[in-house]
């Protein structure tokens, strides 16, 4: 797996309190950078991950290159909402702190996220991409919240001059929705080499596929939830030996109740309904008796009543 130094810098402006992104953009940055680092650490053990804002009055580092999760959270949480962001700036001392990694080995990137209008002009972030470019820094660019044609138009040209004939940058353009941003995350290319994400992508189409749950069993990532995705296999699995047990035991009373029937014999329908004597046939009283009183008179002897003539 790649071995990688991660600077992810948050928009913590004033914009990043709008709620059109579930529970707010703030928020789903926070829900977005554990599971950002999840897949780095994840892919390969020895990848560290830092953390910066860009809102405020400047850029602050707020947990520089580590593999320690509490860390991570630990800066979110010291993280205010304020002032306006700052694109260029924020750029620059991420790759300044990727500069002093200790694991020079470690390729060199910075994922940002933007939620807010970028007030540089399109000229200054060309030559910055190519300052980025020239130092081997790939930038990953997740846009969402504020997407105006004019910051759309701004962070393609970045991403152009970045990425050049290269694929190690990319530019999702993610618009409100039902899915969380973690999910419409794991479907672009930012987190395909680390296991997850979609195959493909780039470009400004990245984050209208929905969620990426779809390509997990059950929906679930068991890298990032192993608990959870082994809770909804054993359930699964519980529910299709249900489903096998009762239709076993549905075929099993079928097939006595058919043995049952084909048990009983049927009436022979050429026999008449009444015998000879006008009794009903096959009762068992009627036909037997009466040959019985024939075969009574038939072997009686005779009583010697009869009167001697003379």
């Amino acid at each position: 797996m790649v071995l990688e130094a991660t600077m992810i810098v948050i928009d913590n402006s004033e914009s990043s309190r709008n709620g059109d992104y579930v529970p707010t953009r703030f928020d789903a940055q926070a829900d977005a950078v554990n599971l950002i680092y999840n897949a780095k650490t994840g892919a390969n053990p020895e990848s560290s991950v830092g953390l910066m804002s860009m809102g405020g009055t400047g850029p602050e580092v707020l947990t520089t290159l580590t593999t320690d999760m509490g860390k991570i959270l630990d800066g979110i949480h010291r993280t205010k909402i304020k002032g306006d962001s700052h694109f260029t700036t924020g750029i620059n001392i991420a790759a300044l702190a990727l500069k002093h990694r200790q694991n020079k080995s470690q390729r060199q990137r910075i994922i940002v996220f933007a939620c807010s209008p970028i007030e540089e002009d399109e000229k200054s972030l060309v030559k910055l991409a190519k300052r980025m470019k020239k130092n081997n820094i790939n930038i990953d660019i997740i846009s969402f919240g504020d997407l105006s044609d004019d910051n759309i138009k701004k962070l393609t040209s970045f991403n152009e001059h970045i990425k050049g004939s290269g694929d190690g940058s990319n530019l999702e353009i993610i618009p409100p929705g039902p899915n969380l941003l973690s999910d419409s995350i794991l479907a672009t290319p930012i987190l395909a080499g680390d296991g997850v994400g979609g195959p493909s992508g780039g470009g400004d189409t990245g984050g209208e596929g929905g969620s990426g749950g779809g390509q997990f069993e059950f929906g679930v990532n068991p890298e990032l939830d192993p608990e959870l995705a082994l809770a909804l296999r054993m359930s699964f699995e519980e529910e299709k030996a249900r489903q096998e047990k009762e239709a076993k035991s549905k075929e099993e009373a079928e097939k006595r109740e058919k043995e049952k029937l084909e048990g009983i014999p049927e009436d022979d329908e050429k026999q008449p309904l009444l015998d000879q004597n006008g009794e009903a046939s096959g009762s068992g009283e009627g036909g037997s008796s009466t040959a019985k009183k024939d075969e009574d008179k038939k072997n009686k002897p005779d009583d010697g009543d009869k009167m001697d003539i003379a």
